[in-house]
């Protein structure tokens, strides 16, 4: 995985607890919900781009 990707999976994550703390705050189980799904999205990001090192490699 290339730093630029890490990078932009771990702004992305940040950003997602960020909504999700938000939709807590203001009682808004959209903004909350986006929050988790922005998360989850950019969990999958790493996952697939550590499959991807991972046949690189061999």
């Amino acid at each position: 995985m290339g730093l630029d990707d890490k990078i932009d999976n771990a702004a992305e994550k940040l950003g997602g607890k960020a909504k999700e703390g938000a939709g807590k705050a203001s009682d808004d189980p959209g903004l909350e919900a986006e929050g988790k799904t922005d998360q989850a999205k950019a969990d999958l990001k790493q996952a697939g781009e550590k499959v991807k090192d991972a046949f690189k490699k061999d």
